[in-house]
């Protein structure tokens, strides 16, 4: 007897639909499984066979021989225990047509016979969804997680002895009730405030800007001048994620095991601090089984590099690729993967290794080919995909006055970030884009309001500066972006010489 199963293979962002055949033969005994399954689908055989006796069935003492098709497809994951169970129980019981056919069984078992808590269940579940099947079959600890999925029937269950009953249709199948996302969004507390951090105001507007969708950031300061306590506090005012994004960030980090039984799903925009000392691989992805890494990490929001010139030039050049294009691709000998890197850059660097190059208080004392070896990272190419470039001066002990200093808070300047937040969502409606930095030179000249006096003013600044036709558009993007923080209809000169004076001399 020959019969068919549905699962699911998840190769990380990539899922496929696998169809698990199990043919039983009166030969010798024997349990095989074929189709390149990998070596932890191979140990299902001793979890199945343990998990259906000691939950209480007959195990079939002849030739068992399991097929996972398609062929083609890399199966990973100990995924395909409950759906080889389930057949092999089929034989003794007569399962609802309803179920099998319109079900997902997938999830390792244990050897009691208990499904285990996953952490990538929310690919799975959207593939359900989007390819029209009525249940998914999880287990009882991912049903908060799952049930944030719409259109799909989830049936949380604790063991295989209930998913019989239920096939059996001797119970009533326990359909978890929908959970809106919306109910777990909710206001953060953060570390620390903007209205903690006192003479830093053109920090604190450049971050603002930077803030307002996307647009990357290199800040150069001596030691001392609050650079850790700016970008804490830049997680505090990143615009809140819509649903669509909830559940488009919490794929990846469901795939990179990065979600806990305690925190199904991420809510708080990513803001991911990578040290000079991560290696390339944990940065770009890869690994040896290619998992994401940081960039795609920070899909949606920030990737903050500390310390950046101590970071190795091979990486420094491989950012050009996903900064430009928003996405990463991971080449191996058998596969290539494929993960989006929609991210912010912030970098954080000294101006020199010592750190005070043109400091007023404090003297340098490195060479002048010191400071020129330590900048040479600084390549004309990855400068070209900056928007925002500041010095940020320390604070000196004598204007440290805290009754004085204006004090700007995160939940003024997010106010703020909302409010463009909605222009532009109401300029992209229908584009697939969300944010002025994702515009194509094409979209700039569509939404990008501009008459005769700015353009010759900018088209004539650019010539000035000598700089690049990336380096034009990028402006436009900026400008377009400070003319939505003030609600202006179109950009204007001040807008664009604002972004002017962001731009690298």
């Amino acid at each position: 007897m020959v019969s068919k199963i549905n699962s699911v293979s998840i190769n990380w962002l990539e899922w496929t639909k696998i169809e698990v055949e199990v043919d039983v033969s009166y030969w010798v005994t024997s349990f095989t499984i074929v189709w390149l399954a990998d070596t932890s689908i191979q140990e299902s055989k001793e979890r199945v066979r343990t998990a259906v006796k000691n939950s209480g069935y007959s195990f079939p003492t002849t030739r068992i021989t399991v097929n996972l098709a398609p062929a083609d497809i890399r199966k990973r994951w100990p995924s395909f225990d409950l759906a080889i169970a389930i057949w092999i129980l089929a034989k003794d019981f007569e399962f609802s047509d309803d179920f099998l056919n319109k079900s997902i069984f997938l999830w390792e078992l244990a050897l009691d016979g208990k499904l285990r808590w996953i952490s990538s269940i929310l690919p799975s579940v959207i593939f359900a969804k989007e390819n029209n099947y009525k249940y998914i079959f999880v287990p009882e600890e991912n049903r908060e997680e799952a049930s944030l999925i719409p259109g799909i029937n989830i049936v949380a269950v604790n063991n295989l002895t209930e998913i019989v009953d239920i096939l059996n249709e001797t119970v009533e199948a326990p359909i978890a009730p929908k959970i809106n996302i919306k109910d777990f969004l909710s206001i953060d507390k953060f570390e620390v405030d903007f209205a903690q951090i006192i003479w830093q105001e053109q920090a604190k507007r450049t971050l603002l800007i930077a803030g307002a969708w996307g647009h990357n950031l290199l800040m150069e300061w001596p030691p001392g001048s609050g650079k850790t306590m700016l970008a804490k506090a830049f997680a505090s005012i990143l615009p809140e994620m819509s649903i669509d994004e909830v559940i488009e960030v919490s794929k990846i980090y469901s795939i990179a095991g990065l979600l806990t039984k305690e925190k199904p799903l991420i809510f708080r925009r990513p803001f991911r601090k990578v040290h000079h000392t991560a290696s390339i691989i944990s940065i770009v992805g890869g690994w040896r089984d290619s998992r994401p890494g940081e960039i795609s990490l920070s899909h949606k929001w920030v990737l903050f590099l500390d310390e950046f010139l101590e970071f190795d030039n091979k990486l420094i050049e491989t950012l050009r690729q996903p900064i430009e294009d928003g996405e990463i691709t991971i080449n191996r000998i058998n596969a290539s993967y494929k993960y989006p890197a929609k991210f912010t850059l912030i970098w954080a660097l000294n101006p020199c290794p010592c750190g005070f190059l043109w400091d007023k208080e404090k003297p340098c004392i490195c060479s002048q080919s010191q400071v020129e070896k330590y900048r040479s990272k600084l390549s004309g190419p990855i400068l070209d995909r900056m928007d925002i470039f500041i010095n940020v001066p320390r604070v000196k002990i004598e204007d440290f006055d805290t009754q004085k200093a204006k004090k700007t808070s995160s939940k003024d300047m997010k106010e703020i970030i909302e409010r463009a937040r909605k222009i532009q969502l109401a300029r992209f409606t229908g584009t697939g884009k969300t944010y002025n930095s994702e515009m194509s030179n094409k979209e700039i000249e569509k939404f990008c309001k501009i008459w005769v006096e700015e353009d010759k003013f900018i088209k004539n600044s650019v010539q000035k500066l000598d700089l690049s036709t990336r380096a034009y558009f990028r402006i436009l993007k900026l400008a377009q972006t400070i003319a939505d923080l003030e609600w202006s209809d179109t950009i204007k000169i001040p807008h664009l010489a604002e972004a002017l004076s962001y731009r690298k001399k």
